[in-house]
């Protein structure tokens, strides 16, 4: 790592990799990236792979350095969550924050009728996403426009859901495993389905289990990070995952010394025709060198990186 450049009286530092950061409830996203940027790595760069609300918990991946140029791919992962739904009231923001705008009593549900509504709700459906949300439209976050009570058209949009699964339920609430991909609001799913059973419902609690390519992470607190970081770099360090963990499960490509040196200078090499999809690059020195996809049996290179020649960090994800 380099010395770094001093701001607001931090020395930020060159450090590149992933923190699997369980986020607490109460802070949003952005406030988890920079109170583990800058108050405990205190990396120069650092981007956050997908928001959770402030009360929402569980998996927020974090990158730093190198590792920023995959915040993109795992946006846009497959991730699951487990939601608790309250049936027979519907709010404005489709969760705790907002206003009661309808209450309604819950009808005697049998398993049958709930796995039917769940059943609608699975495979590629189409979806509105909450007027309280993060979305763009006219360059303008939805939900400053709600919260000034302007009347917003909100665009459907078609989203995945792999799996929706009952867990357990009481009278007037539902917990569910969501497995979804990319821009699926898990609110809009509590809606949907509280139409659908008739009483209309919200969503009270969620957590964030994992996100691809981290089926089983061993997340690490704010709590855990501070006391690392307490103890000095040699503890604190080894929480930091490679910037390679975030290829995990792709096919590997090593390089030898000349096809190294012609990748690096933007040449395409030539392929085993059995290669297909996207690739984890490793140079001769057994550096993380690109994200690379086949195409016609010949390299090219999605995303490259930068990374020293001597990996600092030794946590496997």
């Amino acid at each position: 790592m380099s010395r770094g450049r001093k701001t607001e009286g931090i020395r930020f530092r060159e450090l590149h990799g992933i923190v699997l950061l369980d986020k607490p409830l109460g802070l949003s996203s952005n406030q988890a990236l920079q109170a583990v940027r800058r108050g405990i790595f205190r990396a120069e760069k650092g981007g956050h792979t997908g928001a959770l609300d402030p009360l929402a918990s569980g998996l927020l991946p974090l990158c730093f350095g190198e590792a920023t140029k995959l915040a993109g791919m795992l946006l846009g992962s497959r991730k699951a969550y487990l939601a608790e739904c309250r049936l027979g009231v519907t709010t404005a923001t489709a969760d705790l924050e907002g206003e009661i705008v309808l209450e309604r009593p819950v009808p005697a549900l049998t398993d049958e009728a709930i796995e039917q509504a769940l059943a609608k709700l699975r495979g590629r459906i189409t979806q509105v996403p909450p007027a309280y949300s993060a979305i763009k439209q006219d360059g303008e976050r939805l939900y400053v426009k709600a919260r000034r009570g302007e009347a917003v058209d909100i665009p459907s949009r078609k989203v995945d859901v792999y799996r929706l699964d009952l867990v357990s339920r009481t009278e007037n609430s539902l917990t569910l495993y969501v497995e979804c991909g990319s821009g699926t609001y898990v609110r809009s799913l509590a809606v949907d389905l509280g139409e659908d059973l008739g009483c209309g419902a919200h969503l009270v609690a969620l957590r964030r289990l994992w996100v691809e390519p981290f089926r089983e992470p061993a997340m690490v607190t704010l709590e855990q990070l501070q006391a690392a970081a307490a103890q000095g770099d040699e503890v604190l360090l080894p929480l930091l995952l490679p910037v390679s963990a975030g290829l995990a499960g792709l096919p590997v490509l090593h390089l030898d010394a000349d096809l190294t040196v012609a990748v690096s200078q933007g040449q395409q090499i030539p392929l085993d025709p059995s290669m297909t999809g996207q690739l984890a690059v490793y140079a001769d020195d057994g550096r993380l060198q690109a994200l690379g996809e086949a195409v016609a049996g010949k390299l090219r290179i999605v995303r490259g990186f930068n990374l020293p020649s001597v990996a600092a960090n030794t946590r496997q994800p």
